[in-house]
């Protein structure tokens, strides 16, 4: 990462931080713990962007988006791992009928990948 991109996440998260403090709506809290989440995926810091994302759903669990970047990120940190990754495929398609039971035209490469799996029902 470059010393300027640390400086724009460094800024990025003191005005998350800052949003946090004075927004007491759910729906407002979970964009901006979505968005926080980003940007720790984006440093592939996936564990720390799940819980972000977690938090998120808590306060909003319809958050599609939310929903997709769970998915990404188990995806970055079961990567390789086959054994591992075999179970938590079908806990995959869950968040993925999740996102997509919210926005139905959306995700269709999930939408693909779960009817070629036969997990699409």
């Amino acid at each position: 990462m470059s010393t300027q991109s640390e400086g724009n996440y460094a800024e990025a998260f003191q005005n998350y931080y800052e949003a946090m403090r004075l927004k007491i709506d759910p729906y407002d809290r979970s964009c901006i713990l979505y968005n926080i989440g980003l940007i720790h995926t984006s440093n592939e810091e996936h564990i720390k962007a799940l819980e972000y994302y977690f938090w998120a759903l808590e306060r909003d669990p319809f958050l599609p988006q939310a929903f997709n970047m769970v998915v990404i990120c188990h995806y970055a940190i079961r990567q390789g791992d086959t054994e591992v990754a075999k179970s938590w495929f079908n806990q995959v398609a869950e968040y993925w009928k999740q996102a997509i039971a919210l926005t139905p035209g959306n995700y269709i490469e999930a939408q693909n990948w779960l009817k070629i799996t036969r997990r699409f029902e």
